[in-house]
């Protein structure tokens, strides 16, 4: 299954679940709504008449379900918008605290490397990490998409385990990532809320009615239908939570094995993953957090977090089975909790294996999206660790990470520079261009194909800017792009990139097809062709091909892209069903390799673009996507 399979199985999915719970909030509606008209009867102490059967008053009983339907959605629309800050909002529930980027500590460091390391290898934006002050071995990814999503990690978790434990871990983390399984978890949790609303006003219901009752004398029937009432509520509403809890239970065992395999699929080390499993099974704390909401996000951690009633309800499949399923040899024993393994010395080297050649390179690309490989992950580590360690440590820093983007945003020709510098001097903090004094030497020297790995180390110390800041930023950002008449497409790419990955992805319907996108396409295409193959005729040839493999009538912009233009055709692209994403996709690569090659500033656009598009490219050197200076796809040189 592909990346575009797994994201269209999970939206599916996302769509079955939401119509079982909602058949299970029907059953409650129902019911609850008698229970509540019935109580009304009898609040009421008028005689005569069957009471049943005024409860049944088609106006009552829709009032009262009417009611009721406002209760659940109310709760869950309530819990929705406490989490619509994405995955931050989850590990701070949880009593997580951002990670200090510039920490000292050898386990934070760590921590902070795997997953930097995970996420430029696989082309998404490095999530926040978040530390949870717990003993415990666990870990969970949360958030709406990847521009929001967070890593959260307990502190058991990075002490007891190794690095290749840790990465397994992460890895499987980022799986839950790729399949589109966050924003199933955080729908289901304000889901659960709602049905869990009709409980939490029984409840208060039944203790204002025993609380209320004690000291004076009782209103015979009318106090014993409070009574009534609140129990009844409490039943219905805990009754449609645990048919929840089951629902949730039953899809998050079969996401928790994929994900177990997918960890081994990326770092090809079974053993990690394995590892960090047998750990936890000896672990003294085990897996338990001790927070108090730890129920509610059950099924987003790694191990299962809280004691499960029944293994009907259990999120996680047993531990021994998820051992047996990567370590088919396991022979049941269990390491020392103590005991941890020794970090490797060195990165794997990079796959040496030969390029895909022709047209082949496109569909290579493309079936890569969404999927790592252990030597996707060596080389991001050697690529971070080719960077100047002075961008690297300024990425983390508040200050130095503002200087950094406004650097590699700013245009290459000396007079644009100028303008822009002066522009800077007059808008931008006196603390970040001293910065950008600081760091303009190895910001000259940065070699093509590390500004897109720098913005994205960049990116999680950039969202946490108030406000203010952000603003601040972001008008300096604009006054840049608006200061280079004529952006080349790599630094309008790099500035969407930006803006975007702070913003988070602007939620839109994907139901627009290739066939209703000819304007943008043409739009998006030519200035690929361009970037890759100036403006000439075989521009125009390598924008041909890639209409021809689209099947859809294009026409070629000859005329330079303003950022303008490109944000509006980049504005309806992203609308695009997700099935026929591939298919554009192939079309970009066609765009810059027509010529045999493809090079690093052009493999920095195709992942900038395809990042906005909602499509996660491997690192750049994968499958040969990146070729170094006189080489060609065919093996012939230039």
């Amino acid at each position: 299954m592909n990346f575009f399979e797994a994201q269209d199985q999970a939206r599916r999915l996302t769509g079955r679940l939401v119509g079982l719970l909602l058949l299970a909030v029907a059953g409650l509606i129902v019911v609850a709504s008698l229970v509540v008209a019935l109580a009304l009867v009898l609040l009421d102490g008028q005689a005569g008449g069957d009471p049943l059967a005024r409860a049944l008053d088609p106006r009552l009983l829709g009032g009262v379900a009417v009611a009721v339907i406002l209760v659940v959605a109310l709760g869950s629309l309530g819990r929705h918008l406490q989490l619509r800050a994405g995955g931050s909002a989850v590990a701070e529930a949880l009593g997580g605290r951002p990670l200090n980027l510039e920490t000292r500590d050898d386990n934070e460091r760590r921590l902070l490397n795997v997953v930097e390391e995970m996420a430029i290898a696989s082309g998404l934006p490095v999530p926040a990490v978040y530390l949870l002050e717990d003993p415990a071995i666990n870990a969970f990814a949360a958030g709406h998409a990847p521009d929001d999503a967070a890593i959260g990690v307990t502190r058991g978790a990075i002490e007891t385990l190794g690095r290749d434990e840790l990465q397994g871990v992460i890895a499987h983390e980022f799986s839950h990532v790729l399949h589109g399984d966050m924003r199933l978890n955080l729908r289901l949790v304000a889901l659960l809320h709602g049905i869990l609303a009709i409980g939490l006003i029984g409840h208060m219901l039944l203790r204002g009615a025993v609380l209320g009752g004690r000291g004076r004398s009782r209103r015979g029937g009318g106090h014993a239908a409070v009574l009534g009432l609140g129990a009844a509520l409490m039943v219905v509403g805990y009754a449609g939570t645990l048919c929840g809890r089951l629902i949730k239970a039953a899809v998050s065992r079969q996401r928790e094995f994929l994900a177990d395999a997918s960890a081994v699929q990326y770092t090809r080390n079974p053993d990690g993953i394995g590892g960090a499993l047998k750990k936890l099974a000896a672990h003294s704390a085990g897996s338990r957090l001790g927070a108090a909401n730890a129920e509610e996000f059950s099924h987003l951690y790694f191990g299962r977090g809280v004691r499960a009633m029944s293994r009907l309800t259990s999120t996680h499949p047993p531990l021994e089975q998820r051992i047996r399923r990567v370590l088919p040899h396991w022979d049941g024993s269990l390491p020392s909790p103590a005991s941890r393994p020794a970090d490797p010395a060195g990165a794997e080297p990079p796959s040496t294996s030969a390029p895909p050649t022709g047209t082949t390179l496109a569909a290579a690309v493309v079936a890569s999206v969404g999927r790592l490989d252990a030597p996707d992950i060596a080389r991001a580590r050697q690529r971070l660790a080719e960077i100047e360690a002075r961008l690297i440590e300024a990425a983390h820093d508040p200050f130095a990470a503002r200087a950094l983007v406004y650097g590699i945003l700013m245009g290459g020709d000396p007079q644009s520079r100028e303008k822009q510098r002066l522009a800077l001097d007059s808008q931008a903090l006196p603390e970040v261009l001293v910065e950008l004094d600081r760091l303009a030497e190895p910001l000259a020297r940065l070699a093509p194909g590390h500004r897109l790995p720098l913005i994205e180390l960049a990116l999680p110390v950039l969202r946490q800017l108030s406000t203010t800041q952000f603003a601040g930023f972001h008008a300096c950002l604009e006054r840049l792009m608006a200061i280079e008449a004529r952006p080349g497409a790599l630094q309008w790419a790099l500035h969407r990139l930006v803006v975007q990955g702070i913003e988070g992805e602007r939620r839109a319907r994907r139901d627009r097809h290739l066939v209703d996108l000819g304007g943008p396409l043409s739009r998006l295409l030519s200035a690929l062709a361009t970037a890759g193959q100036g403006d000439g005729a075989e521009a125009r040839e390598a924008f041909g091909q890639a209409a021809e493999a689209l099947g859809v009538a294009l026409d070629f912009m000859a005329e330079p892209a303003l950022a303008a233009d490109l944000d509006w055709a980049m504005e309806r692209l992203v609308r695009l069903a997700t099935a026929e994403r591939a298919a554009l996709l192939a079309a970009m690569i066609r765009c810059v390799e027509h010529d045999g090659r493809v090079e690093p500033e052009e493999a920095e656009l195709l992942r900038a673009v395809a990042w906005t598009l909602g499509c996660p490219l491997p690192d750049p050197d994968r499958g040969g996507l990146a070729s170094r200076p006189g080489e060609r796809h065919d093996g012939q040189h230039r």
